[in-house]
């Protein structure tokens, strides 16, 4: 043999001697043991969101009542506003009077005393009309400002919650994000663990194969000594045997069929919500509102599902009402944070934040659709 052909042959055994190494694919105990894991995660994420929903409700009802002072006040400074007009046009005629009559009219009043107590008397009685006339504007005045004041205070208040409500959405947005992912990892694992079982269920088939195939070879090897009329007989009776098991009479069908159901059918007083949600379009989103020139979110739907300016409670009070798997016009699409009509087409009729007004829009993502 030449050397080629030796240092050919060399390198195959060589090469049939390398050992690659194979990590051990993780068993299903293993699996499942990360599974565990994985949910526990989810299961802290949800209680973490639980939480969070919790604080959100509470400050939209903080909202709601900050709306309502506000407007309280507004309505108040609006009444001071007027008290103001009234009191300026009567210093106006009375600063009239007093330029047309001349100086010489509270002197007037005293010279003309019948006696000293009289022009005591009289004098008392000018100096309180100036001091009625200073008091009043005085606490016209300090009404006005302390009302300015509260306004100011009210809205400075209504900002810090909307900027943490906005905080707050945005945490449960990256804790709803988290508990997707961490959710497919968990159905990913059921995955590989049913794949585990699988492989494991057919290596142990496989491993009973080889097993019972050795026996049986051993078997007849040691029935080979065996007269012909012997091994018949024995093919016989085992024939007979896998016959009678194989005749086993099959199972009937069970006529109870059940399946799973969700909760569908149609919403009765569907067109008069869509109805009522239609004509509130344009209308202003004002904190605390619940009409009839202004709403905030659940202020709108619960107009629409009542007809009358009553609030029936806020976003999480619908998140509790029963969820339809099959949504129809009429019915409530909400989160925690926001809420409003569904009209069908994926459309829905809301009010969307400060700023804005009832308007028509695309049902949000996350939403669920409720009904009361």
């Amino acid at each position: 043999m030449n050397k080629h052909g030796i240092r050919l042959i060399t390198a195959v055994v060589t090469s049939s001697m390398i050992v690659t190494p194979v990590l051990a694919a993780p068993s299903v105990d293993d699996l499942k043991k990360e599974k565990a894991s994985k949910q526990n995660e989810v299961s802290s994420l949800q209680s973490q969101l639980t939480t969070l929903m919790g604080k959100v409700n509470t400050l939209e009802s903080e909202l709601i009542q900050t709306g309502e002072d506000i407007t309280k006040a507004q309505s108040d400074l609006v009444v001071a506003q007027k008290k103001e007009k009234e009191q300026y046009a009567a210093m106006k005629k009375r600063i009239k009077y007093m330029y047309e009559a001349g100086n010489d009219s509270a002197f007037e009043t005293l010279v003309t005393s019948d006696d000293f107590t009289d022009l005591l008397s009289k004098a008392e009685y000018v100096q309180n009309v100036h001091s009625y006339d200073r008091k009043q504007l005085q606490e016209y005045v300090e009404t006005k400002q302390q009302i300015s004041d509260l306004k100011d205070s009210l809205e400075k208040d209504q900002k810090e919650l909307e900027s943490k409500q906005a905080e707050y959405e945005k945490q449960g947005d990256n804790l709803n994000n988290l508990i997707t992912s961490k959710s497919a990892e968990v159905a990913n694992l059921d995955s590989e663990i049913q794949a585990a079982a699988k492989e494991a269920a057919e290596r142990a088939a496989k491993e009973a194969a080889e097993k019972a195939a050795k026996e049986a070879a051993k078997k007849q090897q040691a029935s080979a000594a065996n007269n012909s009329t012997s091994s018949n007989r024995n093919n016989s009776t085992t024939s007979n045997k896998n016959n009678t098991s194989n005749t086993t009479r099959p199972s009937r069908p069970s006529g109870n069929n059940t399946s799973s159901n969700t909760t569908s059918g149609s919403n009765a007083n569907g067109g008069t919500i869509v109805s009522r949600a239609y004509s509130q379009l344009g209308k202003p989103y004002v904190w605390g509102a619940c009409g009839p020139s202004s709403f905030d979110c659940s202020g709108f739907v619960s107009y629409c599902l009542t007809g009358s300016y009553t609030r029936l409670g806020t976003t999480l009070t619908f998140m509790g009402w029963t969820r339809v798997s099959n949504p129809q016009p009429g019915d409530v699409v909400t989160t925690a944070t926001h809420c409003g009509i569904y009209i069908g087409n994926g459309q829905m009729i809301h009010a969307p934040h400060t700023g804005d007004v009832v308007k028509v829009g695309p049902v949000q993502s996350g939403m669920i659709y409720v009904r009361r």
